[in-house]
């Protein structure tokens, strides 16, 4: 098909990176970070290992996320993570270069597919192709995206929020909103800062959304509630303080609400035929947004529609560029834009 080269697909999140090797499967799975000498420019760490350094750095280190609402931020930083990433995923040096799919956001430019494609060039890849990031997880999550029927994704990542109708192998009706876990957890620090004059940093956050944080209270659930540690305002010195699932859920209602709408308004373009297709099989959510607590029964009474979570929500995107990869009539079908070395 591409001969015996292990081409790669890569899910380049906000938040995490995976890498599909064709023929193994996702072989990498780190976070989007990068940690840089300030004076020197030079790359100390990437992935979990910078991760590590977020808000620990001297003055001299920072940790940049070099993604930022599901697109380049940052593009020198972004080319030097991937070189990274396409490196230890290959495991080979010299002249090999892959044939590289790359899952982005159905709502970016030109000039922001241009800025993805001269990246994972620079990288190191041969050829680069696009493939948008709800018909990935639509096939990494085993729907019939090629079948004259309707399939509805919902992909919540960590910087936008992508909902798409599917039917015969094209995107009918979507919405990509830059809401998603990122955007959750920047509510909880600010609701920390608000209530507590506490200021905590984006692993706390994101470790109180893990804990306590749901999209739909039960009324007859368990309290819950969970410890956090930061710097009080007012005195500068560290301080505890206890929240509870219930003021967590306050915190995070209008990021909800946003992808609730965006999942309403997608259904409200829906032609009829695929509206009734979906009503059968149900709304598929993936991403790592998608495993908040609460959210498929929220969603379930908000669309009147089942609701059901992918296999492997984390991972669909990344499986669906590796599926693309290994039927390559699927990919041509599926891919939006490409471009090879020279």
């Amino acid at each position: 098909m591409f001969g015996l080269s292990k081409n790669m697909g890569i899910d380049l999140g906000t938040a995490n990176t995976l890498v599909y090797v064709q023929g193994k499967g996702i072989v990498l799975q780190e976070p989007s970070v990068v940690a840089i000498e300030r004076n020197t420019n030079r790359v100390l760490a990437v992935g979990s290992e910078a991760r590590e350094m977020v808000g620990r750095t001297p003055g001299n280190i920072i940790a940049v996320r070099p993604m930022a609402d599901g697109v380049i931020a940052d593009f020198d930083v972004t080319e030097r993570m991937l070189r990274h990433f396409i490196s230890k995923a290959s495991r080979r040096r010299g002249i090999f270069r892959p044939l590289v799919v790359v899952a982005v956001p159905s709502g970016v430019t030109e000039v922001e597919k241009r800025a993805v494609i001269d990246a994972t060039l620079s990288a190191g890849a041969k050829d680069a192709r696009l493939i948008e990031e709800p018909m990935a997880a639509a096939i990494g999550s085993g729907l019939p995206v090629q079948e004259p029927t309707g399939s509805m994704i919902v992909d919540i990542g960590g910087g936008t929020t992508e909902v798409a109708v599917i039917s015969l192998g094209g995107i009918v009706s979507h919405r990509s909103i830059r809401v998603g876990g990122d955007e959750l957890d920047e509510a909880i620090v600010q609701h920390v800062r608000r209530t507590y004059n506490l200021l905590i940093g984006e692993r706390t956050a994101e470790r109180v959304k893990h804990e306590v944080g749901t999209a739909f209270l039960e009324k007859d659930r368990e309290r819950n509630s969970t410890e956090i540690r930061g710097r009080d305002l007012v005195t500068g010195l560290p301080k505890t303080v206890t929240v509870t699932d219930e003021e967590i859920h306050l915190a995070l209602a209008e990021p909800i609400q946003s992808i609730v709408e965006a999942v309403k308004v997608t259904l409200e373009r829906t032609p009829p035929e695929l509206a009734a297709d979906i009503m059968d099989k149900g709304i598929i959510l993936a991403g790592g947004g998608s495993l908040l607590s609460g959210l498929p029964r929220l969603l379930s009474n908000e669309t009147a529609m089942p609701v059901h979570l992918s296999d492997d929500p984390l991972t669909a995107v990344a499986r669906g560029t590796g599926t693309a990869l290994e039927h390559f009539n699927l990919l041509q079908r599926v891919m939006i834009n490409s471009r090879k070395l020279g």
